[in-house]
């Protein structure tokens, strides 16, 4: 089975469990693993005659929701969500979660924090025992573009590792986030052993951060889809029994 194949399983599950007529306004996230998680809403939407709302994480996650005929709204309409689905750049053990590979990550980060429930969907090989095990292109920061490189050399030095200037691969150039900001991508030290909370709140103090791409304790459960098809459901006790 493919990577595709593995996404689609895992965004197909979470759907199926989690969007029902109790719910109303879902968060709709970015990337390649949520394509088949609207397509599947659409699916529900019209077979099952469900009146839902969906707010968007990016303008793509926008253009996929109009594309599929269901319902647009955003988050100046609408500040409490049933749920939100989105993907994931790697998830570790403690449910600490590396996202903005595709430079959403601020958007993603304000629609997650309003949901009740926040789901991720991923193919199995996202799941690691700590950050950085995997997805080695570090932790995407949004910056203002006037800042970037006093918040570049300040990351450098209070927390080690290299900032890079993620450039666009079409343009000469800094990749523009939604917001018309930069994106830092720090490279840390994966044989450290850091405080993931600890960092996040280090990182937000300097001057020129908008916003990490680190969500930390913010998931709920995770669908990891597997090559043999299954998915692996991974659930965040400590946030599900509370």
């Amino acid at each position: 089975m493919s990577v595709d194949k593995a996404k689609e399983s895992a965004a197909i599950a979470a759907v199926n469990e989690h969007i029902n007529h109790n719910v109303h306004v879902i968060g709709v996230g970015s990337g390649s693993t949520i394509i088949p998680a609207v397509k599947r809403i659409a699916e529900m939407v019209e077979k099952d005659k469900l009146d839902l709302i969906c707010v968007p994480t990016s303008l793509q996650a926008r253009e996929l929701i109009l594309s599929h005929g269901l319902k647009l709204g955003s988050l100046v309409e609408y500040q409490e969500l049933d749920v939100a689905i989105d993907g994931a750049d790697e998830v570790d053990e403690q449910f600490n979660c590396i996202k903005g590979g595709g430079g959403c990550q601020t958007q993603e980060k304000l629609v997650a924090i309003c949901a009740k429930k926040f789901i991720v969907v991923a193919d199995e090989k996202k799941w690691s025992t700590n950050l950085g095990d995997k997805w080695k292109k570090g932790v995407p920061i949004e910056v203002l573009p006037i800042a970037y490189k006093i918040t570049k050399k300040e990351i450098e030095k209070q927390l080690g590792g290299e900032v890079i200037v993620r450039e666009g691969t079409g343009k000469v150039g800094p990749v523009l986030t939604d917001q018309g900001n930069f994106i830092l991508d720090w490279k840390f030290d994966s044989s450290k052993v850091f405080n993931w909370s600890d960092v996040n709140q280090q990182l937000k103090l300097i001057p020129g951060v908008v916003e990490t791409g680190l969500f930390i304790n913010m998931i709920s459960k995770a669908y990891f889809g597997n090559n043999d098809g299954n998915v692996q459901v991974k659930v965040n006790s400590a946030i599900v029994s509370a």
